[in-house]
């Protein structure tokens, strides 16, 4: 079964994603911690979350993904924004043990001159001091794009933090196909041997998501742009592959293109048209 959602607002609560996802025909979705530009965080609302869990159970929704804020930048040069990242993230995690079970994903960041290997050293001091052997959250590090001084554009840069994570069982990698596309691999032309390098550099075991985008610019543009599927570089027939490819049957996908609720609907109703069933 193709497990399939969307970005939904968590305006309303977990509840009212919940049903909007069945709405869209979704059986998972995605959702901001916090306001994505900011640092607050509605207070949680455990009655709302008690009723979301009863009714995702009845709604065989899955696999919801939490995504931090664009905020979050662990491996500034600035210590304070590092000291916010932390601060941050150590309160989503805090959180997610309300929803047991599920993903936390956030960008690396940017390591603003310090060069990569200084920014990946951060990065993975901060996973040190945060994460638990005994938390069920697992936490997924994002393909980037690789704009600037962005960690995560390439395969070995998440492969270096992961090395370097002392919780590794409780880490993952989100794989954003306009992030990819976009950083220079070609998942177009050559999506077999995408996936055989990642495998190579990072290990499949690893990979537990993906962001189904497509792209509004071409391949290593390093741009990091959304489109619609099916209405950019990458096209709708890559996307039927990747649904379907084996080594990614069974993972979660989930659409951040730019769209409102009907806009998904439409979208995860043509790429299940496009799924072969086993």
């Amino acid at each position: 079964m193709l497990m399939i959602g969307s970005h939904l607002s968590s305006a309303k609560g977990f509840l009212h994603m919940g049903r909007e996802a069945v709405r869209i025909g979704a059986n998972t979705f995605q959702f901001f911690t916090r306001n994505p530009r900011g640092s607050r965080a509605k207070e949680l609302d455990l009655q709302d979350v008690a009723a979301f869990l009863a009714y995702a159970k009845g709604a065989r929704i899955n696999t919801v993904l939490a995504h931090a804020p664009y905020t979050l930048n662990p491996c500034s040069k600035e210590e304070k924004t590092r000291e916010f990242a932390k601060m941050t993230m150590e309160d989503d995690l805090r959180r997610m043990e309300h929803l047991p079970g599920n993903y936390y994903n956030f960008h690396p960041g940017s390591h603003t001159g310090q060069g990569a290997d200084r920014g990946i050293e951060q990065i993975v001091s901060q996973l040190n001091e945060l994460l638990r052997h005994d938390q069920s959250t697992t936490v997924l590090l994002e393909t980037m794009a690789g704009k600037g001084t962005e960690i995560g554009g390439r395969f070995e840069e998440i492969r270096a933090i992961l090395d370097g994570v002392d919780c590794s069982e409780k880490m993952g990698v989100c794989m954003d196909t306009c992030h990819v596309y976009d950083a220079g691999y070609d998942i177009v032309g050559h999506l077999d041997d995408v996936i055989g390098e990642f495998d190579r550099v990072v290990g499949l075991t690893r990979l537990k998501a993906i962001h189904l985008n497509d792209s509004m610019n071409p391949i290593g543009s390093h741009k990091d742009r959304h489109e619609k599927i099916g209405e950019g570089s990458i096209g709708l027939e890559a996307f039927e592959k990747l649904i379907n490819h084996p080594a990614l049957r069974g993972l979660p996908f989930y659409l951040e293109t730019p769209n409102e609720l009907d806009g998904y609907a439409q979208e995860i109703s043509i790429l299940r048209s496009r799924y072969r069933c086993e």
